[in-house]
């Protein structure tokens, strides 16, 4: 079995040109190999258009914004504020 590079999305990726554009825009492996797959499944602008569907971060409570901190591994959710989730999860 041949190594895998650490540029090489693997075989996993169905749109590998759109998985690099999405890296190169800073997002993270999971988010890009999830949207590069879900535009091949069907079409980039109907991905696209699918988005936005969720409620502000501010509008979440804190224990929703906990819980979404705990999924995407965020370090120190316990104890931070509303407002200090809010950023980290924008940052992630």
């Amino acid at each position: 079995m041949a190594k895998q590079s650490s540029d090489d999305p693997g075989p996993s990726v169905k749109d590998a040109e759109l998985y690099e554009k999405l890296r190169d825009e800073g997002n993270s492996k999971e988010k890009s190999a999830r949207i590069a797959n879900a535009a091949a499944a069907s079409s980039r602008s109907e991905v696209g258009s699918r988005g936005g569907q969720s409620p502000a971060y501010e509008e979440w409570t804190v224990e929703e914004l906990r819980e979404r901190a705990s999924e995407v591994d965020v370090e120190g959710r316990s104890s931070m504020t509303k407002a200090e989730l809010i950023d980290a999860l924008r940052k992630h």
